[in-house]
């Protein structure tokens, strides 16, 4: 199959490796020293599932220059994909289908509202990494995935197609799910609310988990997401949170959420797409979310500090 990356960060760099590995033919979406490094010496990948170097890629700094694909993942960051999803435009020819890898729950209603209801297939996608320097992706932890599915609950050719490509991956796979609905809010129960209590205590996973107070912090964030989700007719129940906890539990110790290291190192991150979302939905549906109400508060100055920095709107 045919691949356009767009975003070829941590995320979208790390899979659209895994496929280049696989023999799928893949284009990547960069900029700056990253797009100059992967030129110069490829696109590296450092894993405990295996390293891989992918040399003499694709590579383009413009979504127009992108030659026609079977599938787009689109992996930016969530605030960045209102401000994308216009340019994609260019690639919805033929049976093209975009697939949102995005933390959050907003992206894919983003991407149908630009490219139409029936080019895009819901997706969410899980992974710890990080760009180690440019053209350098660190697979720090966790099994890499990608789970998709159609919002019309069925398994499709183009959803089977999608596993089967997926299927020779190193390091990588692709799940289909029956309600990527629910799918996509229990990533969003996962990613939020360790994302802002990992923010907001500077420390990684294996403290918050360690300390009591902060483990029920942590733990009553979880609560208000599924409250909120509950509340917007998505079923998140007991067996969700024991999935989030069973994965924190089991993740490195030194395990930290990308939003959280985005806010450490002073960038501008997620905040609104995620513990943003929380509180906004929170007040649509007269959900109480004092916890993540907390956590957003506290964090909306440097994040603003960031973005003034990076003349971004906030």
């Amino acid at each position: 199959m045919k691949f356009a990356i767009i975003g070829s960060g941590a995320v979208g760099g790390y899979f659209g490796a895994r496929l280049h590995e696989a023999g799928h033919t893949v284009y990547f979406l960069a900029r700056g020293s990253h797009l100059e490094a992967i030129r110069k010496n490829g696109l590296q990948i450092k894993s405990v599932a295996g390293d891989y170097k992918a040399l003499n890629v694709e590579s383009h700094e413009t979504v127009q220059t992108i030659p026609s694909v079977d599938v787009v993942l689109v992996a930016v960051k969530a605030w960045q994909v209102t401000e994308i999803a216009p340019k994609l435009k260019s690639l919805a020819k033929g049976s093209t289908y975009f697939v949102p890898l995005q933390n959050g729950v907003e992206a894919h209603g983003i991407l149908e509202e630009v490219l139409g209801k029936e080019r895009v297939l819901g997706g969410l996608c899980g992974l710890i990494s990080f760009i180690e320097k440019p053209g350098v992706i660190q697979h720090a932890g966790a099994e890499p995935y990608v789970t998709i599915g159609e919002y019309h609950g069925q398994s499709s050719s183009r959803t089977k197609a999608l596993q089967e490509a997926f299927s020779p991956c190193i390091g990588a796979k692709a799940n289909i799910s029956d309600d990527i609905e629910k799918s996509v809010w229990e990533k969003f129960l996962l990613i939020s609310a360790f994302s802002g209590v990992g923010a907001v205590t500077r420390v990684p996973i294996g403290i918050i988990r360690s300390i009591p107070e902060t483990r029920k912090l942590l733990n009553d964030a979880l609560k208000e997401v599924m409250q909120v989700a509950n509340a917007r007719g998505v079923n998140l129940d007991q067996i969700s949170l024991k999935k989030t906890w069973d994965f924190y539990d089991n993740l490195p110790p030194k395990g930290t959420a990308s939003m959280q290291r985005d806010i450490m190192d002073g960038k501008p991150s997620e905040l609104e797409s995620q513990t943003g979302t929380i509180v906004r939905y929170g007040k649509e549906s007269n959900v109480p979310t004092p916890i993540n109400t907390f956590i957003y508060n506290s964090l909306l100055p440097v994040e603003k500090i960031a973005r003034r920095e990076k003349n971004l709107s906030n």
